[in-house]
């Protein structure tokens, strides 16, 4: 089974002069020699190297006191979250799932082996708690690929210990840099192993996506940014990370309405059939999760009814109702990531940022192209809204709100895509179109919450027992949509005064 620490370190250049006297940093009270260590890793990665591109590294090591797998996200400068599985032969399928969204159906390469000899000091406090672990560690880089060859070098890491004050790390560094040690200009180990053994000793330089010029270049970036933490969240989603799938459905439904505010720059030919899988995809990703947050609704509701207007098991019924959607769930959402269907959405996304299909007007300067493309889906939600608040209370107007709801969503998109180029009019297009979206997402939930009940009620009353309560907490929903529709107009004739300026 594997487990998960947050590591948060820092690397150094080091020379002959070796490690200096850290015994008068503030709150280190004496430092312990642990010895000597010897490490042995095998880093894996892909033909065309696709985890080290995004610095992610995965290895197999022998050695020292946590020999085994070990799979390294970065998190921040400095901050990785490494996964550990016990010492196997092969790579453990629960790991192998972790790299999928980056590896695809590419092969898993032995690429790099590195032999440390790390010679390890423990800084302590003054009860005898560690709080940090500072080693110098002399390497020796093979690269295991192609023609690459062999480098060599030492390098001082300081890694805080678990729940440790990351100051400490800062009051380390100034103490180095004092005795006029420096910060790697690698990021891992594997980062410089990889640049030092490159065929032919050439030098890797990062690549940088150039500024954006044209209308393309902006919508392109933005598509970019979604397609990348689509892939980025996966494994967070397979670990059950908190906001995770949440945060992987909004990039889903982001890059699916640029696809379709953007018609004009991306021929939606090409895009469309793209789009529709996005819709696939942040269909499943929701499925457990809007029931999740139905469900917290109801039980919250149920938790206001006074004591002597509970009639029935209504409590025990709504959470049987909430862990019986619940179950498989999961299983089903690791399922679809596994698909053959998501991993040739994650490729056919990859190939069409590539080499996108650009119509004529992304070849343009963007403020024309995208601020005609907000002001679109704005006048969209404008008729829906204006439809919604002529409608008799009832399923029409509900379906008029809900339908009002998406095309806000689509309109805040469009000009968090369009904000660097436009500005303060498209930020305050984001700011509105998010309270519209979350005053019509009341609204919607109420109309969930109402058919759920409808549902339960039936089902209690089958059962035979009372239907009173849910009748009384359908009633209550009943009133919150109504409030909503209320303040709708009035709402709305707000957020057409802030978008006089787009």
């Amino acid at each position: 089974m594997a487990e998960t620490k947050r590591e948060i370190e820092r690397k150094y250049e080091s020379d002959e002069s070796g490690l200096p006297d850290l015994t008068g940093v503030a709150g280190v009270a004496s430092v312990v020699d642990k010895g000597i260590a010897h490490l042995d890793a095998t880093y894996h990665d892909t033909a065309d190297e696709r985890l080290a591109a995004s610095s992610v590294t995965l290895r197999r090591r022998t050695g020292g006191s946590d020999a085994g797998w070990h799979l390294k996200f970065p998190i921040a400068p400095g901050v990785r979250d490494e996964i550990r599985a016990p010492l196997t032969d092969t790579l453990p399928d629960e790991l192998a799932a972790l790299v999928r969204s980056r590896v695809r159906d590419r092969e898993l390469l032995p690429v790099v082996r590195l032999r440390s000899d790390r010679d390890v000091r423990h800084l302590l406090d003054a009860d005898g708690r560690l709080l940090a672990e500072v080693s110098v560690d002399t390497v020796h880089a093979e690269r295991l690929t192609g023609r690459g060859g062999q480098a060599q070098w030492t390098e001082i890491e300081v890694e805080l210990a678990d729940g440790g004050d990351a100051s400490l790390l800062d009051k380390v560094d100034k103490r180095l840099r004092k005795a006029g040690v420096r910060p790697s200009k690698s990021s891992s180990k594997l980062a410089r192993a990889l640049e030092e053994t490159a065929p032919g000793k050439r030098r890797r330089r990062p690549t940088r996506d150039r500024e954006p010029v044209t209308a393309g270049d902006h919508v392109l970036a933005y598509a970019r940014t979604q397609r990348d933490a689509i892939v980025a969240l996966d494994p967070a989603v397979r670990r059950d990370t908190e906001d995770s799938v949440h945060s992987m459905r909004v990039a889903t439904r982001r890059l699916r309405s640029t696809f379709k505010s953007f018609g004009a720059i991306l021929d939606r030919a090409v895009t469309g059939p793209v789009a529709d899988e996005l819709k696939w995809l942040a269909g499943e990703l929701g499925r457990d999760r809007d029931r999740e947050v139905l469900a917290e609704r109801l039980l919250s509701a149920a938790g206001e009814v006074p004591e002597e207007l509970m009639r029935g098991p209504v409590v025990e019924r709504l959470r049987a109702w909430s862990s019986a959607e619940h179950s498989g769930a999961r299983g089903h959402l690791l399922g679809v990531l596994d698909s053959r269907r998501y991993l040739t959405l994650l490729d056919t996304l990859d190939a069409l940022i590539a080499d996108p299909p650009l119509l004529q007007a992304a070849g343009k300067a963007p403020r024309k192209p995208l601020a005609k493309a907000v002001r679109k889906d704005f006048y969209k939600v404008s008729k829906l809204v204006e439809r919604a608040a002529e409608l008799e209370p009832g399923t029409d107007r509900d379906v008029a709100v809900h339908e009002a709801r998406k095309k806000a969503k689509r309109t805040r998109y469009a000009a968090e895509a369009a904000e660097p180029v436009l500005g303060k009019p498209a930020k305050t297009m984001v700011k509105s179109m998010k309270a519209l979206q979350n005053l019509l997402g009341e609204h919607q939930d109420s109309v969930m919450a109402r058919h759920t009940l409808r549902e339960l009620s039936a089902v209690a009353h089958a059962a035979g027992e009372s239907a009173f309560t849910y009748g009384l907490l359908h009633e209550r929903e009943e009133q919150r949509a109504l409030r909503v529709e209320a303040e709708l107009p009035g709402f709305w004739d707000g957020i057409k005064d802030g978008a006089a300026d787009l």
